[in-house]
């Protein structure tokens, strides 16, 4: 086994893996931030709903679907001029950040308002009826009964944030993606890309199972 591991370098492997850790901590941070307001926006102008506006709905939904439908890759390349103004650089940690959040938060507001319409609309009415505001209606009711939704969405943004991040590993962005990269692919080390891999299916499963559990705290059912 000693002979298989011969290019691993250990501590280098728990810096990339640190920094892995910051970039998926931050972004998510950042994409619940402005995901879940972005997915309330998008529920409530829809049609029928309490602020209804057609017009601000297409425009959300036309700037939620491109950045969709831009492959990270690609993303990653084109931000990286927004990301050097933002955060002054376009590498490590924070040059990451931008284009990850970027890419997760438009994902993650459709996640958000896929669950505020499964909300009953009794719940709605009922807090209409008591004299609810939209604000206390969406904080109140909207909210808490769809967090588990919510909190199921958030799960599969953090999943697909850590295949975003081993992305980013190819803008020198740094963490187990840039490992694998570097080491793994350009140098045939075939050990290092074992290990890269390996601990980011980990992260993936703890994620899950934390995500599982949390969901299972708030479920109403």
């Amino acid at each position: 086994m000693e002979a298989f591991f011969v290019n691993i370098d250990w501590p280098e492997i728990a810096r990339a893996s640190r920094d892995t850790l910051l970039m998926l901590g931050g972004s998510m941070a950042l994409t619940v931030l402005f995901g879940i307001p972005l997915g309330v926006l998008l529920y409530l102008s829809g049609k029928g709903r309490l602020a209804a506006n057609p017009v601000l709905n297409a425009l959300l939904s036309l700037v939620v679907n491109i950045l969709r439908s831009v492959p990270f890759i690609i993303l990653l390349i084109v931000m990286l001029p927004v990301t050097v103004l933002l955060v002054g650089t376009s590498l490590g940690v924070a040059g990451a950040i931008p284009p990850l959040v970027v890419g997760a938060a438009p994902f993650y507001a459709r996640l958000v308002e896929t669950a505020l319409r499964e909300v009953d609309k009794g719940v709605v009415e009922a807090t209409q009826a008591m004299g609810g505001s939209t604000f206390q209606i969406v904080t109140r009711a909207l909210l808490p009964e769809a967090m588990p939704g919510i909190l199921a969405g958030a799960t599969v943004t953090a999943i697909a944030l850590v295949s975003y991040t081993a992305m980013a590993g190819v803008v020198g962005a740094g963490g187990l993606g840039d490992l694998a990269i570097r080491f793994g692919y350009q140098r045939f080390q075939t050990d290092v890309m074992v290990v890269t891999v390996v601990l980011l299916l980990l992260l993936v499963q703890v994620l899950q199972m934390l995500g599982d559990r949390l969901v299972a705290a708030v479920s109403h059912r």
